[in-house]
């Protein structure tokens, strides 16, 4: 069943209860969304907290994805640079769509949805993101279009001796 997306939906109880949830569950899953399994909810609140702070001080924008049972199956944050120099193009964060959604096009689907909001902002020519290697993320992300602008080995420490690169993707809009 394809998730309907929402760009700034209501931050109600619903949507910070359902982020968390999701955000929870990905991570469990083996998503690379910031933390290392096994988490819970309390774990992710502070990094939901700073979301929701650049939410409310206009520094970022959230793409939402709805199921047919009205849960948050899926996200993606637009966080917008405050650099003079790099006001033309847009982060995309905590991209993620939730396990049981894996395989039915729905990652596409969000991606989707975040070009086509981001096309909608004056001023904005790209997407740049980044992603854990060792996943095969890159390979999907250039599947939606990205490619691969650099990449820093071992950036990211999962664990004693457990290294993964830091990947950056870019999404040319213009």
């Amino acid at each position: 069943m394809p998730l309907n997306f929402v760009l700034d939906p209501p931050v109600d109880q619903h949507l910070r209860d359902g982020v968390l949830t999701l955000w929870t569950d990905v991570t469990n899953a083996g998503g690379a969304v910031g933390f290392v399994p096994p988490v819970t909810p309390e774990d992710v609140r502070p990094q939901w907290v700073q979301h929701l702070t650049a939410l409310a001080d206009g520094r970022m924008r959230l793409i939402a994805g709805y199921d047919e049972e009205q849960r948050v199956a899926a996200t993606a944050f637009v966080a917008f640079n405050n650099h003079r120099l790099m006001q033309h193009w847009v982060w995309l964060y905590t991209v993620m769509v939730h396990p049981r959604h894996h395989g039915t096009g729905c990652g596409r689907a969000l991606l989707a949805a975040a070009e086509a909001a981001v096309w909608d902002m004056p001023g904005i020519e790209a997407i740049r993101l980044s992603c854990r290697g060792g996943m095969g993320l890159e390979r999907f992300y250039a599947s939606c279009g990205y490619k691969e602008v650099g990449r820093v080995p071992d950036a990211i420490r999962l664990g004693d001796g457990e290294y993964r690169d830091d990947i950056h993707m870019l999404l040319p809009l213009k």
